[in-house]
């Protein structure tokens, strides 16, 4: 089954999401140290089908890439390398860790749980994929 994989790139985590066979739907899969992401990513690819890759890109309230673009730009390149024939999308990931947390509390999540690093992380990048499925079907 097509699965199409959202990235929430950070300089320590990296968290990831996943679309459901259909592509509607965007799960929280794991949050995972930026050091291993690749090596996660082609083992998670060896067992489903990867489409496409959808990348938060920080971007400022101008418009303009964010201080933070420049470490995007370098896990760009080895998403690229490693993955040459996947299609890989940038995605304007402005707010989505406040909004993550605003979907974790009122999701009932506990703040202890809101407290474990990652978990805003992987749940940023359902949101970025899931904004990008959306407007997939808008169009």
């Amino acid at each position: 089954m097509d699965r199409i994989i959202g990235i929430d790139y950070g300089r320590k985590r990296v968290g990831v999401a996943v679309s459901d066979p259909l592509g509607i739907f965007a799960s929280a899969l794991e949050t995972v140290h930026s050091a291993k992401i690749i090596d996660y990513l082609k083992n998670y690819a060896q067992n489903e089908k990867v489409v496409r890759f959808v990348v938060g890109y920080p971007m400022n309230l101008n418009n303009k890439p964010s201080e933070a673009a420049a470490d995007v730009d370098i896990f760009l390149k080895q998403l690229a390398k490693a993955f040459p024939d996947t299609p890989v999308v940038k995605e304007d990931e402005r707010f989505t860790s406040q909004l993550a947390m605003q979907a974790m509390i009122a999701g009932g999540v506990k703040k202890s749980e809101r407290r474990v690093k990652g978990a805003v992380d992987k749940v940023s990048a359902a949101l970025i994929l899931q904004s990008w499925l959306d407007r997939r079907k808008e169009q």
